[in-house]
């Protein structure tokens, strides 16, 4: 299904259910939905999107799964939600308001339904969202009660700092981790980072 303009338009600060259940091995978490997504109620579906080849080619699925299979996640261990749930055209649209709104709203929802690891999608909406200025791609040494936090590279075709064989190598890191039993939760002294305060107003 290619969106037509007028249902592109009309996604504009929609939102999509997640892709999620207890105990995954993995929950990915977007920035974002994007409008193709909004449009379509399927994650990372715009075309350009390389989301799922990067799964793929990294070994968390056995074949190159489409945006509308996305159902098929939670069979393999893997699900999907997003630091804030409303669709943007472009992620830079969303406040650091939101942002930190939305770390709170993500750890909650890990302490719920309690991933071996939350893997976030995107350098700087993690930084912003759990105010951790320096955190850079890899493990990171907090996690948020036993489930381990990983940062990954968006696979926003907008992302000309990775090609899709470097992004696939990066989640190919975690899936030999996870895979390996090295994701076994945060350290024993490390503590869940606290999202700040939503500012009043």
């Amino acid at each position: 299904m290619r969106p037509t303009p007028e249902q592109l338009a009309a996604a504009q600060d929609s939102t999509i259910p997640d892709v999620i259940a207890p105990g995954l091995r993995v929950l990915f978490c977007g920035i974002n939905p994007g409008l193709w997504s909004g449009a379509t109620g399927h994650h990372f579906a715009r075309p350009g999107n390389r989301f799922w080849p990067a799964l793929h080619r990294s070994g968390f699925t056995p074949r190159q799964l489409q945006p509308q299979e996305q159902g098929q996640l939670p069979g393999l261990g893997l699900g999907i939600t997003n630091v804030v749930a409303r669709t943007s055209a472009k992620a830079d649209e969303l406040s650091r308001q939101e942002l930190r709104e939305g770390g709170a709203v993500l750890a909650a929802k890990v302490a719920e339904f309690r991933p071996q690891v939350l893997a976030v999608l995107g350098i700087g909406a993690y930084r912003t969202a759990f105010g951790q200025p320096r955190a850079v791609v890899g493990r990171q040494a907090q996690g948020l009660g036993g489930t381990e936090v990983w940062v990954l590279p968006n696979p926003s075709g907008l992302n000309a700092h990775y090609s899709l064989d470097a992004l696939a190598a990066e989640f190919r890191v975690l899936r030999e981790a996870v895979d390996g039993g090295a994701a076994q939760g945060p350290p024993p002294d490390s503590r869940p980072p606290r999202p700040p305060a939503p500012s009043a107003g």
